[in-house]
């Protein structure tokens, strides 16, 4: 017998939490999300709440937990998109079709009470949250910043009448054996040319300081015509500064700034902590605190998150390239992780050519009309 249930009390919000740390427990390539983070999703002040309305659900077969779902009415996307969508998101099953008939069934009901005409997913609240299926790599490493699922998940989604909407691609990065001798003269003449140059701040508190309205306007200029992207409101931003204030390490971050130190263009990295929270199931206990400062001191992998850069400096972009590869070969860095390029998203994946690559997954945004 299977009951879905929406999550309404505190014991039903550890076990939506919980239930993919048991489903992917020992499994060597999912790397949880911290556990205190999921755990904010269900205070009514989440910042993302100013512009979302979101449900959650759970599954039970024979009683016990055997799914969980999440559907988000993302108000600012379907304005600024014209669309009438709800995304889904925080999707985890056991290898049941009909659990997750009956977990899309209550994401889908929920939809067309909201008024809305289809379902994609899964997408979170914004771009800084975990997306897209992954369909392609099942045996690599995942990144702390997307989410791990078992290859059975395709076939359960799809045969509930989900098709593509759109694929990422992602790539591991290595310095190339050869490097280009002509790059450190391009990158001076082109820095001439634009009249720009890095960043010099070292300090991470400063950089912030500095920089962090920068950051949002570039990103949002940057994004603005990017697949599902959505406006970030101010309260937004703090949260996602307070963030980024915990993990910014400036050695993995090149900000290019033109003749009047205002920021044209930027790179964002972060020391893979994917090997360190494996073991805690994303909980900070003090020996995981231990293991994610030594991944941040001397990182096996960089992972790429952002890249932003205003139109008329786009030219700019092979001083980012070279800034990446002197992150590796400069640290203790084996390789870098793309992270999600949209697949047609040329503009960004001729830049991997300038190191030796290995496309090595891909994930999948699904959608349904309803």
């Amino acid at each position: 017998m299977i009951q879905v249930k929406e999550v309404t009390t505190p014991k039903d919000q550890r076990a939506f939490v919980e239930f993919p740390l048991k489903l992917y427990k020992n499994n060597p390539y999912f790397v949880p999300p911290l556990y205190a983070d999921e755990m904010k999703v269900f205070k009514k002040n989440y910042h993302y709440y100013e512009t979302s309305e979101a449900v959650y659900f759970l599954a039970y077969k024979n009683g016990e937990v055997a799914g969980r779902i999440s559907g988000i009415l993302q108000k600012a996307a379907n304005e600024k998109w014209k669309q009438k969508r709800v995304r889904f998101t925080r999707f985890d099953c056991i290898d049941d079709e009909d659990v997750a008939a009956a977990l899309f069934f209550a994401v889908e009901n929920w939809a067309k009470e909201k008024g809305m005409e289809e379902v994609v997913g899964p997408l979170g609240f914004s771009d800084f949250e975990r997306e897209g299926l992954l369909i392609e790599g099942f045996e690599e490493l995942s990144t702390f910043e997307e989410q791990y699922n078992y290859p059975y998940y395709q076939k359960l989604i799809e045969n509930l009448g989900y098709t593509k909407d759109v694929d990422w691609v992602e790539h591991k990065l290595y310095p190339p054996k050869e490097p280009d001798k002509r790059l450190p003269e391009l990158r001076e003449k082109i820095m001439k040319r634009y009249k720009v140059h890095l960043s010099e701040t070292k300090d991470a508190d400063e950089f912030i300081r500095l920089y962090k309205d920068d950051f949002f306007r570039i990103l949002d200029e940057t994004y603005e015509n990017i697949y599902g992207t959505v406006p970030f409101t101010e309260t937004q931003k703090k949260e996602l500064i307070k963030s980024f204030r915990q993990i910014i390490d400036t050695r993995f971050v090149a900000m290019i700034l033109d003749e009047n130190e205002k920021p044209v263009c930027f790179g964002l990295c972060f020391p893979s902590i994917s090997k360190a929270l494996q073991k805690s199931g994303g909980r900070m206990t003090i020996p995981t605190l231990f293991r994610v400062l030594k991944a941040v001191k001397d990182p096996e992998i960089i992972d790429l998150a952002l890249i932003g850069v205003l139109p008329a400096y786009r030219g700019v972009s092979l001083i980012m390239i070279d800034a990446i590869g002197r992150m590796m070969t400069e640290g203790t860095a084996k390789y870098c992780e793309t992270n999600l390029n949209l697949e047609e998203n040329y503009n960004i994946l001729n830049q991997w050519k300038h190191f030796d690559n290995v496309l090595h997954k891909r994930r999948r945004c699904f959608i349904k009309k309803l």
